[in-house]
Formats: C-alpha cells, structure tokens, sequence
C-alpha cells in the first residue's frame, strides 16, 4: 500500500543478533547504517510528531478508525456513501492533525489554528453528508445553495489534504482536470466539450459516488486501510524477522548469498510494508552493510535493496493499493488479479536473483558459513503463525470472499495466534497489548497518504467521466499510433513512467488506466493485461532516476553515489521494464490459456529473464566480452513475442554464447572485459 513506513520499524529487524555473521565489527556498521536509515526516514517524514496529551489523542482517534473498519469489513452497517464519507471524515482529522501546511513554518508538535479549521470543516462536511445522504442522492440534478457551497469547500479541502501528503503534482493534475470540465468550449475542437457550471461540477464531484467518494476512495475505505493495518500487525508481532531469517537461512549459504537474501526478504517484507523507501530503509540497515561486508560495492548493495523493495507492489498475494483499485474497476474478484501477477511479479523476482548471482560469479565471491545463519526449522517454529494468515488469506480468496472479508479474518488470526504464541513464550501479555495497539495506530496513519490520493483521483476520474475525455484520449492514442499496438504499447509506458515519477502509484494507476487502458484493449490487449501494464510503469519510478526515491534511500545508508546507485537500481529491475511486452503479447503468463502454452510460455521466459540478467550483469559462466552481452540481450528480446522462430533463433543464438563460454572458462581465460 503506499503507506509510509514509521521510524522505529528498523528496530524490529534490528532485534536479530548479528555478532555472529562474518565477524563482530560488522555490529557496529550496522548500527551506523540504521542510524542513517532513520535519519533518512525522518528527513521523508511529512508528519508532525505530537507528544503528551496530543499524542494520546491522535493514538485514541486512529486507534477507534482501525476498529471501525474492522466492524465494518464483518457487518456492513452503513450504505456506501455513508460509510466512504465516515471514511474521509476519520482520515482527514488524522490528516489535518498529522500533516502540517508548510513543513517549514508550520508548528511540529501541535495543529496551527488553520490546521484546526480545516479538520473541523472537513470533519463537519462528512457528518452533514452522512446525515443527509439520502435526501442528497433523491434531490441529484436539483440542487440547493447549501449543496454546492458544501461541495466546493470539500474539494477545495480534498486538493489541499492531497497537496500535503502527496506533493503538488496530485492536486496540480485535478485543477487541471476542473478546469477542463469548466473550460471545455474553449478548447480545440478534437478535445473540446460542451462544459458544465461550477453548481453541477461541484455536486457532481463532491456529493455522489462518482467523484471524491467514488471507486478509489471506495477502495480505500473497504479493503486498502485493512490490508494497511494487515500489514502494521504483521510487522509489530515479528514477521519481518521472521520473513529475514527465513531468506537468509536459504540463500545466505550460497554464492553471493547475503544479497539473494536481501532480494527474498525484501520482496516479501515489501508485501506487508508496501512502501518501497520505507521497506528499503528499514531491510537496507541489516542487509546493505551485510552485502558490502562479503565483498559487494557500496551502489550496487543499495540498488539491490532499492530494487527488491519495489517488488512488493506487484508481489501477490498482498500487493500494492492499485491492485485493489484495479480489481473493482475490471470487476473481478482481488483474487484473480493475483493469480494473473503471481507469474511476472516472480520473473521480476527471478531477474534481479540471478544478476545478485552473475555479478557474484563476475566478482568470485561465496556464501556465508552455514553455522552463522538462521536455522529454518528453527525460524518456522518461532514464526510459523505469520504463515498461517496469510494461507489463510489466500483461502479465503480463493473460495470468493471478499478482500475486506478475507483480510478481516487474516487479522484475527494474526491477533490469535500471535497471542497464543506470547502466552507458551511466556512474553508480558501487557507489552503484547501495546504492540497491538501500536499496529492498530499505525495501521490508520499510514492509510491516510493513500486515502487522500485516492479522494484527489477521484475528482481527475469525475471529470473524465463527465466530460468524456477518456474516450477522446484513447482516441488519440489509436491515432498517434496509427492502430499499431508495438507502438501504443511505448507510448503507454513512457507516458506511465513520467507520470509515476510525481505522482503516488496508485494516482498514477487511475490516471493513465482510466485515459489509456481503453484504447490498449480496443487494438486486442485483454483488460487485465492491459491495467497490469499499467500497474508496472507506475512502479518503475521509485528506481528509475532522476527520481529514484528508493534508490536515493539505499544510497544514503550505504554512503554511495546517489547517481550510480539510481542506476545499478535500474539495471537491477530492468526486467519490470520488459515483463510487461511479455504478458501482453503472451496472455498465458497471466494463467490464462491451456496448461502446455503457460507452462511453455513460461519456461521461454525464464530462459529469456536468465539471458537478460546475464546480459546485463555481463557475466554467464565466465565474464562476457561486449559481443556476448550483445548477443544474449537480443536473446532476452526475442523471448518477448512467443513463436517457434523467434524462440528457434533465440536458442541457438545463446547456444553460440554458453559454448564461447565454455570453453573460455575450460581454458581458465575468462576476459577482464568491466562488469
């Protein structure tokens, strides 16, 4: 979920003893990298950090939000425009009390005067929908002054709380979006519109389901906050060490060990963190001295954590918040769009292991001593009940409950069962308490980024609706294209990636899905091809540079070059960049076709992802002279577009590659060509 990672989450990985591995001055590295990552945490902190009888009351506000949502994921009290504006209401007293107007000049430990007229007017704006909603909805067409002031103050009130936890590019693209609707008369005659008044765009946008409280803060409100919380409870009762441990104590022995550890377990960790700098600060103070220690570069440590990080977006079975999102705007169950990741997202995953494993090939170095690592039984007999719920999350997936439903269930389970296993440990039933409440707190204030990016689409998706811009622009895009889909499809990911470079994920999933994925299926891409290309774009930015977010985190606590870390971090999660093409072009590694073409499809692109990362690390059996690299990248390409010839020549390109090899290394005369 995009929720930004709180700043003592480093503790929790920090509570594994480290004295063993390799030797005990790597202790006090570590403890220098985590005091990086926390600076680097603190430095991306848009919060205010309230103590005293404020803090209580922010702990007691977000606290009864999390309990609200779970009663509601269980017993449905409230129609969906009622509950979506109960939902704005509790996170945008959290916001306004959370987010300060201006970092510099705003209070850091209590609200400003400003601060608190907005909350209340937020807040009071809320209750007046919730209580009025049904005379609202009977009256739509005909409305009364009270309406349309009530709704233009909420969407000035929506574009600022967006402002503050997004950055200006959110809100910059919504008034942007009004003033098309406003404006549409005036415009060139191939996007123009007949335009609508500020009475019936205000109402429009800000008292029905089609606007602020339309799909994405839906969304929100019903499954994203619970995942969030999923994910907080999760990494307060110990999975992120559990999830270390586990990865550690099955790669850390082999080749380059530490840093496929770091791939596995920041994947994993980055399904319950779902903030890629987040993720990258809080596993990057453990795993980035440790890759440096055994032999790794500085850059090249920081840009596997950064890349590995941003795998949890798009790793099933808890993905990012666009996932969701997507699920509701395909209407199909969140299930399915797991099952029609769960083949790129572990390709993604495969790519940036076997570069760890080729750049480790190129460097000559090994694993750590198996008597310094984790041992698995013993890491899943402390932490086999995190595995538990999430089984049981994908049970309940899997026999068509819904995400709220099924999530609801995973949290009790991960309550109950941590709880038992407090009570045999013999832990303080009353720390395990406070543990608790801390996720439930956590769980709420780190919604809140995502529900304000998601109300802000909101009114980008009213305007598109209303004005008919979607259809125009897929038009456009068919156009400019000329009907071919090789190059819509660039056009798409350039337009995904610029976009994601400003914006939040899930704000750019909503935008470029509800402009462009139309004009995608029109030349024959499926849907959900089509939104998961979406999807992976938007995920690029965080290390793609210049603004490679997740990268710059990395490279601050390895004190590497911000630059050359962005782009070892890019070179790493190329296959992000590349998987897309495959799955549109090759539906069955979505899982959907017969079993011999999945199961051929994805064996081609395993060999295809292999050459990739070969190509790029330079480096196969031995170190690659630059025609090699040549030749297995164009391997990597041919296995795009399945079919005999293109698979024909890829294979028997490699086959000139691995025998050069081959017999290189026979003959101990591997090249000193630069990695």
């Amino acid at each position: 979920m995009d929720s930004s990672g709180e700043k003592g989450e480093g503790r929790v990985i920090m509570e594994k003893k480290i004295d063993k591995i390799i030797d005990p001055s790597l202790e006090e590295e570590i403890s220098v990298a985590e005091g990086a990552a926390q600076e680097i945490l603190e430095e991306l902190e848009k919060k205010r950090m309230y103590t005293g009888a404020g803090g209580q009351a922010i702990t007691i506000i977000a606290v009864l939000t999390s309990c609200y949502h779970l009663v509601y994921a269980y017993l449905h009290p409230f129609f969906a425009l009622d509950h979506r504006a109960l939902h704005w209401m509790l996170m945008s007293v959290l916001l306004f009390a959370l987010y300060p107007l201006s970092r510099k000049r705003s209070p850091k430990n209590r609200m400003s005067v400003l601060d608190g007229a907005f909350l209340v007017i937020s807040a009071g704006i809320c209750v007046w929908i919730f209580i009025y909603s049904t005379p609202i909805l009977n009256r739509a067409g005909t409305f009364l002054p009270i309406d349309v002031a009530m709704g233009t103050i909420l969407i000035l009130l929506v574009l600022e709380a967006a402002r503050r936890t997004t950055g200006p590019a959110v809100p910059l693209i919504a008034i942007i979006f009004i003033c098309y609707a406003l404006f549409g008369p005036y415009l060139p005659d191939f996007i123009c519109h007949k335009g609508y008044s500020i009475k019936r765009l205000s109402t429009y946008l800000a008292l029905s389901t089609d606007g602020v409280f339309g799909v994405p803060i839906g969304v929100s409100a019903n499954f994203i906050l619970l995942f969030i919380l999923y994910g907080a409870l999760l990494r307060k009762t110990g999975a992120g060490l559990f999830f270390t441990d586990v990865a550690f104590a099955l790669t850390g022995w082999s080749r380059g060990g530490p840093a496929k550890a770091a791939v596995a377990s920041s994947t994993f960790f980055g399904m319950i963190s779902g903030s890629s700098v987040a993720n990258t600060v809080t596993t990057g103070s453990f795993t980035i001295p440790l890759m440096k220690r055994t032999g790794y570069p500085g850059y090249f440590a920081a840009g596997v954590e950064a890349s590995s990080s941003t795998m949890g977006q798009i790793m099933p079975p808890i993905m990012g918040a666009a996932a969701f999102i997507m699920a509701e705007f395909l209407s199909i169950p969140y299930y399915k769009v797991c099952i029609a990741a769960a083949i790129p997202a572990s390709l993604a995953f495969f790519s940036t292991f076997m570069q760890v494993h080729f750049r480790a090939v190129s460097m000559g170095l090994s694993g750590l001593p198996r008597a310094d690592l984790p041992r698995i039984g013993k890491a899943f007999a402390e932490g086999w009940h995190h595995v538990f719920s999430i089984f049981l999350l994908i049970y309940f997936l899997m026999r068509n409950f819904s995400p709220e439903r099924a999530v609801f269930w995973a949290i009790v389970a991960t309550v109950v069962s941590s709880f038992i296993m407090n009570i045999i440990r013999r832990k303080s039933a009353r720390e395990f308490g406070m543990l608790i409440l801390e996720g439930l707190k956590e769980g709420a204030t780190g919604a809140v980024e995502v529900a304000a990016a998601c109300a802000a689409a909101g009114i980008i998706i009213g305007c598109i609706t209303m004005s008919g811009l979607g259809i125009k622009f897929s038009s456009l895009i068919v156009d400019a294209s000329m009907g071919h889909l090789y190059l819509a499809l660039p056009f798409t990911m350039i337009a995904c990636v610029f976009l994601g470079m400003g914006v939040p994920t899930t704000a750019q999933y909503i935008i470029i899905s509800s402009l462009v994925s139309p004009a995608l299926i029109q030349m024959g891409v499926l849907p959900i091809a089509a939104h998961l290309f979406i999807l992976y774009y938007g995920t690029r930015a965080d290390i793609t540079p210049p603004v490679a977010l997740a990268a710059y985190a990395g490279a601050g606590i390895a004190k590497s070059d911000p630059w050359k870390t962005g782009i070892c971090a890019f070179q790493l999660g190329i296959a992000g960049f590349i998987i897309p093409f495959m799955f549109v072009y090759a539906p069955e590694l979505l899982l959907i076709g017969d079993p011999w073409h999945i199961l051929t499809s994805f064996l081609t692109a395993v060999f295809g992802i292999v050459c990739l990362a070969a190509g790029v690390q330079a480096c196969l059996l031995v170190k690659a002279k630059w025609y090699e690299v040549v030749l297995l990248l164009m391997v990597a390409l041919l296995m795009i577009k399945p079919g005999l010839m293109t698979d024909g020549m890829g294979f028997a390109l490699f086959a000139v590659v691995f025998i050069s090899q081959w017999l290189r290394k026979k003959r101990g005369m591997a090249p000193t060509a630069a990695t």
